[in-house]
């Protein structure tokens, strides 16, 4: 993991001396490929380096499975934590909202399937990621109309479950799946399930938005300044943009609308 030092300081109208900041700021992150890698690249990854960069920070990402980096920074470690539920109790101030994933319904595309609402999933075999039916609204109300429901944590399994034709949709973020898919065909013969299979996916829940918690306030409203910039700017457009098309083929043009 590649780490940078720069010096820090922010300039007040009414003090002579500002609080000065971490040469290195430590972020925890949840490996979520590809919106976070263990070597700290990815679609989120790369928005919160360019925001803390136009700010004149750098970073150093300690990534951890999903949820267990909210536990660690909740037991004292980091500066910053990454992908907070909007409004979720947690220690230090949230930012603004800085990235939003889009859960949907992701399918193998000879099912003939076409699914607009959760409604359309009755009957069928349906698998999503652990905890879902507490996230995704309305999920909870709609398990006991599937055929059969299951949660799982490793969402490569839910994609051999799908390419082997044992679930009919799997349920979660779709660039998320998209790219597990991605790297069973990588793997070839060796997945043991034919990867080479069209999917298709369709974003039939609202897009979750999430935020940074950050130890020191100051540097929340750091970030919230400095992703405004981006964003007027378009860095934050062209970065999602730029992630979406790698998994164009599967997402087409039902991912955040892009």
């Amino acid at each position: 993991m590649k780490s940078f030092v720069a010096a820090v300081a922010t300039v007040s109208m009414t003090v002579a001396t500002a609080p000065a900041f971490a040469d290195t700021l430590t972020i925890l992150a949840a490996d979520l490929p590809p919106m976070v890698y263990s070597d700290g690249s990815g679609r989120e990854a790369e928005i919160v380096t360019s925001v803390m960069s136009h700010c004149g920070h750098d970073v150093e990402y300690v990534v951890q499975p999903f949820t267990r980096h909210w536990a660690s920074f909740e037991a004292g470690q980091g500066d910053a934590v990454m992908t907070v539920p909007m409004g979720m109790p947690m220690a230090g101030e949230q930012s603004a909202p800085y990235i939003a994933y889009q859960n949907g319904v992701s399918y193998l595309s000879s099912s003939g399937s076409d699914f607009s609402a959760l409604t359309d999933l009755a009957g069928l075999s349906v698998a999503a990621f652990e905890g879902a039916s507490g996230i995704l609204p309305g999920l909870s109300d709609a398990t006991e109309s599937f055929g059969s429901y299951r949660e799982m944590a490793d969402q490569k399994t839910q994609s051999k479950l799908l390419f082997g034709g044992r679930v009919d949709g799997i349920l979660g973020d779709g660039m998320l799946f998209a790219a597990y898919a991605a790297s069973l065909r990588e793997a070839g013969s060796s997945a043991g399930v034919d990867a080479s299979q069209s999917l298709e996916f369709r974003a039939i829940f609202d897009p979750s938005n999430y935020a940074m918690n950050f130890r020191d306030p100051a540097m929340a409203a750091e970030f919230n300044r400095c992703f405004s910039e981006l964003e007027a700017n378009g860095a934050i457009t062209a970065i999602n943009t730029k992630w979406v098309d790698k998994y164009r083929d599967t997402l087409a043009d039902n991912y955040l609308a892009m």
